[in-house]
């Protein structure tokens, strides 16, 4: 168990540097590090948007990878880069690359899980393990309709499913296309933040209510490809 377990702070250390190499790169009057409240975000965001007029690829490499490296690591705070990915990107480059992003963080922190192993992930969370495991047998036939329904109407945080999945075995491409596909709500409502962030007083201000009902609205309109599926796979076992 402990040689598989010390996989997560030696992947964890290795991404921290290759960060840390990444940041040496550029000058030291950008501020860079990651953002925790709203006067960060727009610091970072005015400085890495005139970096970029001369240094896009540079200031794409940075965000990638600070953004993979939290979802991977499931570090709290993603909702800051996706604001940041308006901020820089637009709506929807952003929204797209925010997708993307969180598509691939999601699968490397899967992969990990997988790595560590089943008896590892049981030791440290068995409750969420078993719970989820029996949800997984209970819609096995559905799998991907109940993976997207999980990531539009979450009922445990996305980092306990991202391990809980690659613990048990869900198949990875149904996996990475539920959470690119899942957190699209979620992803837009936060990027278009961003693209109107000098406007912003309060990063609480994007959980508002016209926010949250474009979010309901593009969740819902998520599922409908997933229920066209259910529907048909009942019309042919009938």
């Amino acid at each position: 168990m402990i040689p598989r377990i010390a996989l997560v702070p030696f992947a964890a250390s290795l991404g921290l540097t290759f960060l840390y190499f990444l940041t040496l790169q550029a000058p030291q009057n950008l501020g860079l590090k990651f953002p925790s409240n709203l006067d960060d975000l727009r610091i970072i965001a005015d400085n890495l948007n005139k970096f970029q007029v001369s240094n896009p690829g540079y200031v794409l490499l940075l965000f990638c990878s600070a953004y993979i490296f939290k979802q991977t690591f499931a570090v709290p705070g993603s909702v800051f880069l996706n604001v940041l990915a308006g901020a820089l990107y637009g709506v929807w480059q952003g929204f797209f690359l925010c997708c993307l992003l969180t598509a691939c963080g999601a699968s490397l922190c899967y992969l990990l899980a997988s790595l560590v192993g089943a008896q590892t992930a049981q030791h440290y969370f068995p409750d969420k393990i078993n719970s989820y495991k029996l949800k997984l047998e209970e819609n096995k036939d559905e799998l991907l309709f109940f993976l997207l329904f999980l990531r539009l109407f979450p009922m445990s945080p996305n980092w306990a499913l991202n391990m809980a999945s690659g613990v048990l075995g869900v198949p990875l491409h149904l996996f990475f296309t539920s959470v690119f596909f899942g957190l699209m709500p979620y992803n837009y409502m936060c990027v278009t933040s961003g693209a109107i962030l000098s406007e912003l007083n309060d990063i609480s201000e994007i959980m508002s209510w016209t926010n949250f009902g474009r979010c309901m609205l593009a969740a819902v309109i998520s599922l409908v490809p997933s229920l066209l599926m259910k529907y048909r796979s009942k019309q042919k076992s009938s």
